[in-house]
């Protein structure tokens, strides 16, 4: 079997670093932060849908209004740490970690 080289591929590490910057510089932070509320929002837009409700039911049920929960999934709001907990009791579970 060949085994052809294709010297036109980055890494992604290559390409966050190109795009914005080495890891610590303000840039690369700013845009790891953003990936991370990303993340967040799409896991509870996961975590919604797997429990078979609507953004609405969802918002009943952690008394908080629908809206906030679309901005949340779409990471246009940051999320309180007490309607993230109120979230995550209507069927999964919190793991956090810090990496210092």
């Amino acid at each position: 079997m060949n085994k052809k080289t294709n010297n036109n591929l980055t890494s992604f590490s290559d390409h966050l670093n190109e795009q914005y910057g080495k890891a610590g510089t303000e840039t690369r932070e700013a845009y790891e932060e953003g990936f991370e509320a990303f993340r967040l929002g799409v896991m509870i837009q996961e975590l919604r849908k797997g429990q078979g409700l609507t953004q609405e039911q969802l918002a009943e049920k952690c008394d908080t209004t629908k809206t906030y929960i679309s901005r949340i999934e779409n990471n246009a709001s940051d999320i309180r740490l007490s309607t993230l907990m109120r979230i995550v009791r209507e069927g999964g579970q919190l793991k956090l970690s810090v990496d210092m």
